[in-house]
């Protein structure tokens, strides 16, 4: 039992796509304590308003999971809850409060908004009898319920479409990654399937041709080396374009994106001649540029450029990542999101990253320029 207590205390109480704020609200409960500012409490009310607490925290932390007919459940209890301390303690009001926020869990807004009405009638109606605390009880609920209700529910509905985003934007790179992967074994088939046949079989005339023609056989090797040079020049004119595309299909995937999230994009792309890797670790950059942008700021407009200039006498290639986002600070961002990798890679370039937050994120990444970098 001590076991089973403890994985259940170990457990997340609330999803983690809600974060640690969520917790913060439970601070609204000293609303309850307002009144022993004036009157002293009892023994049995002291008790009773202990329970109430170690009895409602768990049902708000369980309100963010269920969904149908439990979060009705938990809707209804919580308002019970103040019904029941309501004669007793004007500060029970802030359970009508937790009510209206409970019913942003419920799928269809036009049922969240007709549940929260219905949350704010309920808790009029207890107002109503008990005419000594009438107004104290019920504008609580009137001015704060209504709002948090509202915000609540919204906050539900962006997050149900930024999920149903990230989704849509996996499933087009997962499609993409295959169609790329179908490109490619189409491109070196066609590439490598004729010239390899034609070397096996001019490898094979040759040894036939090796004791009986010499000179003839001496042609033969020769057309080999001439078709090997080719296949292999085929395949790096191939290769070359497609880490060529690399880049291309990282700002076009983040215009995508950027474009999906409502995000205002200007941007200033130079045509820069960048090594393989150098060109993978920009192209890197700027889709965990745009995710973090996507996902994480809040952002509604964001600078993108790429340039080239001069540094200690040598290009360099810098990407520049600006938004107007609600991140504050890079300590959290530090950690996570494989930037520490993507120093490593970079500082493998002989290049430098460096992150700034103020008035939103900016990523500044330089890179040595030059095929040969």
């Amino acid at each position: 039992m001590t076991m089973t207590f403890r994985q259940m205390l170990a457990q997340p109480w609330m999803p983690a796509d809600y974060g640690k704020l969520q917790y913060m609200w439970l601070l609204s409960l000293g609303y309850l304590f307002w009144k022993f500012y004036y009157v002293a409490p009892g023994v049995l009310e002291a008790v009773l308003l202990a329970l109430t607490i170690i009895l409602f925290v768990p049902l708000y932390c369980a309100s963010f999971w269920p969904r149908g007919w439990r979060v009705g459940v938990c809707v209804v209890v919580t308002c019970l809850i103040g019904a029941a301390w309501a004669r007793f303690n004007p500060g029970a009001a802030c359970f009508f409060i937790f009510a209206c926020a409970m019913c942003a869990r419920i799928p269809s807004a036009a049922r969240a908004v007709g549940a929260m009405l219905a949350v704010i009638a309920g808790g009029a109606l207890v107002a109503m009898l008990i005419p000594q605390m009438r107004m104290v009880f019920l504008m609580p609920i009137l001015m704060a319920g209504v709002p948090v209700g509202l915000s609540c529910i919204m906050d539900a509905r962006l997050r149900a479409s930024r999920t149903l985003l990230m989704r849509k934007q996996e499933e087009v790179e997962h499609m993409a990654r295959i169609a790329e992967r179908e490109r490619i074994s189409r491109d070196l088939h066609d590439l490598l399937g004729h010239s390899l046949s034609m070397i096996a079989l001019k490898a094979e005339l040759a040894r036939k041709l090796a004791r009986r023609d010499l000179a003839a056989c001496e042609r033969e090797i020769a057309d080999i080396e001439t078709n090997a040079r080719e296949a292999l020049a085929e395949v790096r004119a191939a290769v070359t374009g497609y880490r060529h595309s690399g880049l291309v299909q990282a700002l076009a995937s983040a215009r995508a994106s950027l474009l999906a999230a409502d995000v205002i994009l200007d941007e200033r792309i130079e045509r820069i001649d960048l090594a393989p890797a150098a060109e993978h670790v920009v192209a890197l950059a700027v889709r965990e540029a745009v995710t973090n942008i996507v996902r994480h700021a809040g952002a509604s407009h964001c600078t993108l450029s790429l340039v080239q200039v001069q540094q200690d006498g040598r290009a360099h290639a810098v990407l520049r990542v600006l938004d107007d986002g609600k991140l504050r600070s890079i300590d959290g961002l530090q950690h996570g999101n494989g930037l520490a990798g993507m120093r490593e890679r970079v500082a493998a370039l002989g290049g430098r990253l460096s992150l700034q937050a103020g008035a939103g994120l900016a990523l500044e990444l330089h890179v040595p320029a030059g095929a040969s970098a």
